[in-house]
């Protein structure tokens, strides 16, 4: 597996080994040994999977305090805009936000510590998006910033007029209101 760093401290693109031949590929999506010899020693305890058509934008969403969780996260099918931003208090990359293409044929995993708000936008017509969560999903403690936040000033690489948000995504207030 090759780490790729982002220049964000600690948010990792991740690239695994995918070994092809005339029957498909196999790909070793997470080994304990291989992620502590990367430094990330995890602990994963919950999986996720959506399901999603075009023009969703899911995000940005994080959990506050002692719920806060890191994320491994690809997408199994179709293509993704993925988006994280820095929310850790004291970090040069306070309020920075980097983004990453993942799809099937690229295979690529963002490693998403505590402390970011975490997005993405479905580019292709469906998309399959899976993440792995070192922590349990706590409603009380859910958090969210806008997704159009003119300070963030995320390209999210979608027509204005094609995004698709939740009820919920599209009432959270700016990055400064956190």
């Amino acid at each position: 597996m090759k780490s790729v760093e982002t220049g964000i401290e600690g948010l990792l693109v991740l690239e695994p080994k995918v070994f092809r031949d005339p029957r498909g590929y196999f790909i070793e999506l997470f080994n304990e040994r291989t992620m502590a010899l990367l430094g990330l020693n995890y602990r994963f305890v919950q999986d996720n999977e959506s399901q999603s058509s075009y023009g969703t934008l899911r995000g940005l969403h994080f959990q506050k305090g002692a719920s806060a969780q890191a994320k491994l996260v690809r997408a199994v099918l179709g293509e993704v805009l993925d988006v994280a931003v820095d929310l850790r208090p004291g970090s040069k990359t306070y309020g920075k936000h980097f983004s990453v293409v993942l799809n099937e044929e690229n295979k690529k995993m963002l490693m998403i510590p505590r402390g970011f708000a975490h997005g993405f936008a479905v580019l292709s017509p469906t998309a399959i998006f899976s993440y792995k969560c070192d922590n349990f999903y706590a409603p009380a403690d859910e958090g969210g910033i806008h997704y159009a936040d003119p300070d963030l000033s995320i390209d999210w690489r979608l027509p204005k007029d094609k995004i698709l948000v939740s009820d919920k995504d599209a009432k959270y207030s700016g990055f400064k209101a956190i």
